[in-house]
């Protein structure tokens, strides 16, 4: 697109952020910040506004719903009197400590804020005096229950220590710091600050049938959540390109995982339109097998190991019981029950409705989650996992499960609501999981039907290669008997399916950047020509757009995966934050938000990119990694960061001819440089 046709809509989108700013609606999705004590998260727009927050969980109803309507369905808003006033804001280094800095006709002040990271639920946001003097303005609109519920208030504080405390159901908050007086539905109140003066607010979620609890100590909790951050941020081991990054998105991951669960959200949001004005919102506060699988696999890839123990405890309560009852998400704590609710007292994110809570795609068969989860649980046991009396039984309780399913059509990874087909991505992951199993037993001394899973290993690939490509058997297709493509082709390289320079996979490529991409970036599939059961239209996913850097890198494609990468890179927020989508036109990001598939994909990405090909264990030595293994069964290329340091294997695997494929590394041992030989 050429510059000048991007002109108008990018005028267009600066009169909707006056709008927004003016009507005390949500602000653009890309200008909100999070919060986060790894048990709940906030939302916060440059305007000082807390437009989102559910406590004590992520999956919590909401007291502030702002970001869901506007200023009526609830906020906390802290910013200058002076409507003039300007402002800039960083993270605190490696955490989630922000730091706002605000400048008037006046003075210049900062404000802190951040959720402190120990046993209290808490929000704390300290304004600072830094020239001069600054008037703050403090607007407290409490609405409980996805603002349905209109709380109780009351003062219980002193004309010294202020204290309002606001009562609905079982939930209670109470919020220091500032005396607060009635305004119609808002409790207003303003406070100045001068260089020697601080004040901190504080707003802190309790039981209601419990007494409000002491005061937070800010000194001590600042103290100690910056500590907490910048110590978890200082394990984390990328020495490859995009380094901040990297370690920012990790950070986002470690963010939405729960503190003591070990359940990872897909994100802190629900009902962020996919398109704007549109019905495509979704509830995304709940734990995906696939999306906590990839997340902890690239996790492992970086040097963390008590993650994935708490994670692996997780699943193992949370499909407890019978596997055949496996779902495809669940709650924060293992809960089944998640049906999607509609909320019609939301108007939804600048109009989009319905706002949506619980997600009905808990009910759909998804092919590809059990091999996720294998694929997972193998590059654990890689790292140096050891097996438990639960967790191998497990494995082989999802197997049967595969097995019992392995002729059934399902929704897909793109939870269709459209009927069931016979997904290509989906097969190939019913083949993954097969094949972890294989390995487990051939490479781990594990018991289980190795011989049995073999062969229907060997059926899904024949499969695969004869009903999951075209009509001209060129390329790959997104479901059998289609000749439409997916972007979730991408990913079958990346589980040892086939090379990343197979022919077909080439080709498949090929047609995912003439038909999938717009304005360089990738949809996931074309809403136009294939029904997928939802009206309306999307834009470009970005989690497939980094799927595509890590195929371009693998193929030797450095420059254009260079490039889409940067691109990437330039759509996060100024803090480091992706949302699901990306609006090409408007340039505003889309979807629910901090998203985990953008992010986690943008750590596979730049780990490609750095030589590092294809999913499993990172097998370096050191805490949670493997000091050494006897036999490397590596298959490709693409597997060769699985290997330690110094170790040049070769290795032979099949063409997707069925011919015989070997490949050993050049004498630079770079990952991704070698030699082939044999027939192609």
């Amino acid at each position: 697109m050429a510059q000048g046709t991007r002109r108008v809509p990018w005028a267009i989108f600066l009169c909707c952020r006056h709008r927004w700013q003016d009507e005390g609606m949500a602000a653009p999705i890309e200008d909100y910040a999070v919060l986060s004590d790894c048990r709940a998260a906030a939302l916060v727009s440059r305007e000082g506004s807390i437009d989102w927050l559910c406590l004590p969980r992520f999956d919590s109803p909401s007291l502030f719903g702002a970001l869901l309507g506007d200023e009526r369905h609830g906020r906390w808003r802290l910013r200058p009197t002076d409507p003039e006033a300007t402002a800039t804001r960083a993270y605190e280094g490696d955490c989630f400590v922000l730091h706002t800095r605000w400048t008037t006709a006046t003075g210049v002040a900062e404000v802190i804020e951040f959720m402190p990271h120990d046993e209290h639920t808490d929000i704390v946001r300290r304004i600072r005096g830094v020239e001069g003097h600054v008037e703050f303005e403090v607007e407290l609109r409490v609405r409980p229950d996805y603002a349905r519920s209109m709380p109780w208030m009351r003062q219980v504080g002193t004309d010294d220590e202020p204290a309002l405390v606001a009562i609905a159901g079982p939930d209670a908050i109470v919020v220091r710091g500032v005396r607060l007086h009635a305004d119609g539905f808002a409790h207003r109140g303003t406070v100045t600050v001068t260089p020697a003066h601080t004040t901190d607010l504080t707003l802190t979620w309790f039981p209601s049938h419990h007494s409000a609890p002491p005061a937070c100590d800010a000194d001590a909790a600042l103290a100690h959540t910056t500590s907490w951050w910048h110590n978890w941020a200082a394990g984390i081991d990328h020495d490859g390109p995009r380094h901040a990054e990297v370690v920012r998105s990790l950070l986002v991951l470690r963010a939405l995982t729960h503190e003591e669960t070990g359940g990872i959200v897909a994100a802190p949001t629900t009902s962020l339109p996919e398109e704007f004005g549109g019905v495509r919102n979704w509830d995304y506060r709940y734990v995906w097998l696939r999306d906590a699988s990839l997340t902890i696999e690239a996790l492992i890839a970086h040097g963390f190991a008590a993650e994935v123990q708490q994670w692996r405890g997780w699943l193992l309560r949370a499909i407890a019981g019978d596997a055949a009852d496996v779902q495809i998400m669940y709650g924060i704590a293992g809960e089944r029950d998640l049906p999607e609710r509609e909320l019609p007292n939301l108007p939804g994110y600048d109009g989009a409705a319905p706002v949506r809570i619980g997600n009905g795609a808990v009910e759909q068969f998804q092919a590809d989650v059990v091999g996720e989860v294998m694929v997972a649980l193998e590059a654990a046991r890689l790292a140096g996992l050891e097996e438990t009396d639960f967790s191998w039984p497990l494995q082989r309780a999802l197997l049967d499960f595969v097995e019992a399913q392995i002729d059934k059509p399902d929704h897909g990874i793109w939870e269709m609501r459209g009927e069931p087909r016979m997904f290509t991505h989906s097969r190939v992951m019913v083949w993954a999981a097969l094949d972890r199993g294989v390995r487990a037993v051939r490479e781990h001394g594990l018991d289980g039907p190795a011989e049995r899973w073999e062969a229907l290993r060997d059926r899904i690939r024949e499969e695969v290669e004869t009903h999951g490509l075209g009509d001209d058997g060129a390329s790959f297709v997104q479901s059998y008997g289609s000749n439409e493509v997916d972007a979730s082709l991408l990913l079958l390289p990346l589980v040892g399916f086939c090379a990343p320079d197979d022919p077909r996979m080439l080709r498949t490529v090929a047609v995912i950047e003439s038909q999938l991409m717009r304005d360089g970036l990738v949809h996931r599939y074309r809403t136009d020509t294939l029904g997928d059961g939802v009206a309306g239209s999307e834009h470009p996913f970005l989690a497939c757009s980094f799927w595509l850097v890590e195929q371009y890198a693998a193929t030797g494609r450095l420059g254009e995966a260079t490039a889409l990468m940067d691109r990437l890179c330039g759509i996060a927020n100024d803090l480091g934050l992706l949302s699901e989508e990306y609006d090409v036109t408007m340039r505003r990001h889309a979807g629910n938000t901090p998203q985990a598939f953008s992010h986690l994909a943008l750590v596979r990405a730049a780990d490609a990119l750095g030589g590092n090909l294809g999913r499993g264990a990172h097998r370096r030595n050191g805490p949670g990694s493997l000091a050494s293994v006897d036999t490397w069964n590596i298959r490709s290329p693409a597997e060769s960061h699985l290997l330690p340091r110094g170790l040049r294997p070769s290795w032979s695997f099949p063409s997707c001819s069925g011919d015989a494929v070997s490949w050993a590394p050049s004498s630079a041992g770079s990952p991704s440089e070698g030699s082939f030989s044999g027939s192609r």
